[in-house]
């Protein structure tokens, strides 16, 4: 049987995810937090539609936001906008 993910970044598989909302975590914020998707380094950016979608089908509630995590490490803003020069293609 093959492995297919949900969230990359916390190894949680479709299996997990649909054996946990028949275990009777039947919303967005509890199922996150018995999988453990979304708390990866892309912070639900890659698995959190496709989780929300899933426990929808299901019949569970989907309509509320994840809570959010601050970033793993701390940035400061100056760190963040010097980013930008990176970015830019220089003449």
């Amino acid at each position: 049987m093959a492995k297919v993910l949900v969230c990359r970044c916390e190894d949680v598989t479709l299996h997990e995810l649909e054996e946990a909302i028949r275990r009777g975590f039947g919303d967005i914020e509890s199922l996150k937090r018995y999988t453990g998707f979304g708390t990866g380094f892309c912070q639900g950016k890659s698995c959190v539609a496709l989780c929300a979608r899933l426990l929808a089908e299901a019949g569970g509630d989907a309509a509320q936001p994840i809570t959010p995590r601050p970033p793993y490490h701390p940035l400061r803003l100056c760190d963040l906008a010097g980013l930008a020069e990176l970015a830019e293609p220089r003449s």
